[in-house]
């Protein structure tokens, strides 16, 4: 196995779910796996929720095959899917008893064209996307209610829920976000003095879920919150969370260079006195960014420590001065040790990025390891 490896807290996933659950009881929680879970492992993060007593409710992602494959991974919730069914292999939503989201008549078209062929002989559960303002998926909140009251005409179909997704809840000034919910409410109020099935309704995301009380409904969808950061740093910290993962590697190599020696590629970085420079076989193949080059750090034998030279493919150098260092030491890029931390708001400030980004972008050929 290699030196470099992607530490997954499962116990602090259960944490963070257990502390959001008693932020938002009484509502229902679909937990946001989407990504490969946020790069933390679908497979592992959805079985070590489903270990809690209290599990969740749904399930969601955003493509049809991340779906398919918690299916595969024995997962018996309700799993939604985000993405537009258009470009999908529909049959797999009946065969692997999964909700897509509509928004289209066109949609309603298809699923049922898509019924007929493989004889499912089911009603199938969708749920309705409505676009408040986000302009990307769903139906414009204008014209949400005569396509909800169209479908509730169709005999095939139960509306298993309705949902909106909010621009803003994560940022200091969250207006536009209220005004989504406003937009939001107006039309579940009117849909039930009509006596319209609406299903679960839900709308929080983690910005709102912290932010935003009034928006829970039914059920709320925490992504990021999950894995233990706030989406922002505008929201407040009502809810205790706490990192899940970490990436830790050890040096592999210490080499003595001189004043005025030069490190990696074009030659951006240059000693200004005798010093040893450790290597550790991390780059940005693993999800290192190259952006990262001078700026970063890590945490060495309780000690910080400056990277230097330019980010490579698969390497990463540390200025560690006339430190003892020795091939072996373990090496915290993204963690805490006793005295210190490097939080993926550390990497975040040099980035100018969000945390979603970091753990994303953590790639597939960083082996994941978990402990509960």
């Amino acid at each position: 196995m290699r030196a470099s490896l992607a530490i997954i807290n499962l116990s602090n996933l259960k944490k963070n779910f257990s502390n959001i659950r008693k932020k938002v009881f009484p509502a229902k929680i679909m937990a946001v796996v989407k990504a490969d879970a946020y790069g933390h492992g679908v497979s592992e993060v959805a079985k070590s929720l489903n270990s809690l007593e209290k599990k969740p409710e749904y399930f969601a992602v955003a493509l049809l095959d991340e779906a398919i494959e918690l299916r595969k991974a024995g997962i018996k919730q309700p799993i939604l899917v985000f993405d537009s069914i258009a470009n999908s292999e529909i049959e797999n939503y009946f065969k692997y008893n999964l909700i897509p989201t509509v928004f289209t008549k066109n949609d309603i078209v298809l699923l049922k064209s898509s019924k007929q062929k493989t004889g499912f002989n089911k009603k199938i559960f969708i749920h309705v996307k409505v676009d408040t303002g986000m302009n990307r998926l769903g139906i414009n909140y204008n014209d949400a209610f005569e396509f909800i009251e169209y479908l509730s005409y169709q005999k095939e179909f139960i509306i298993d829920g309705i949902y909106t997704h909010f621009a803003t809840s994560d940022v200091y000034n969250n207006t536009f976000a209220k005004l989504q919910l406003k937009r939001f409410k107006e039309l579940i109020d009117r849909l039930r003095k009509k006596n319209i099935s609406t299903g679960m309704i839900h709308a929080a995301n983690s910005g709102a879920i912290i932010n935003m009380p009034d928006s829970y409904f039914d059920m709320v969808r925490p992504g990021i919150s999950l894995y233990g950061y706030y989406p922002s740093k505008h929201t407040n910290e009502s809810i205790d969370l706490f990192p899940v993962m970490s990436i830790v590697s050890k040096i592999a190599s210490v080499k003595r260079i001189r004043k005025g020696d030069t490190v990696s590629y074009s030659r951006k970085f240059k000693a200004s006195e005798s010093t040893n420079i450790a290597s550790v076989s991390f780059g940005y193949a693993d999800g290192y960014p190259r952006r990262m080059t001078n700026k970063s750090f890590a945490i060495i034998n309780e000690k910080i420590y400056k990277q230097v030279g330019v980010v490579t493919m698969d390497r990463i150098m540390f200025d560690v001065g006339n430190d003892k260092i020795n091939v072996g030491d373990e090496v915290i890029l993204l963690g805490k040790s006793k005295k210190h931390e490097i939080s993926g708001w550390d990497w975040c400030k040099i980035l100018n990025t969000i945390p979603y980004e970091i753990t994303c972008n953590i790639s597939k050929r960083v082996p994941r390891i978990y402990i509960d």
